[in-house]
């Protein structure tokens, strides 16, 4: 399983979706990549859908296609409400789904 953690540097959410990933890392056994989008230009080119985004095997497992894409900071919806990050919940059923 390939997990990549595309982010921004301005956007601090991307922090935290990092060490969530960071423990499933270390129990599911996968390599965690990172990919700086820095440039609108090249946000287009890869759909980013904003910072963090995170692809399993080269998907956006979290996108219902509606996200705009750009240099922007995503929100997510989880049990708690609207939050810059999947929850660890969360996160661990998409990488178990895999």
């Amino acid at each position: 399983m390939d997990v990549t953690l595309m982010y921004f540097d301005s956007c601090p959410s991307w922090q935290l979706a990092d060490q969530r990933l960071r423990t499933l890392a270390a129990q599911h056994g996968f390599q965690l990549t990172y990919r700086k989008v820095d440039t609108p230009e090249l946000a287009e080119e890869l759909a980013f859908r904003g910072s963090p985004t995170i692809l399993v095997d080269g998907e956006d497992v979290f996108a219902d296609g509606d996200e705009p894409v750009g240099l922007s900071c995503r929100i997510y919806q989880t049990p708690d409400g609207p939050a810059g990050s999947p929850t660890l919940s969360q996160l661990r059923a998409v990488l178990d789904g895999q």
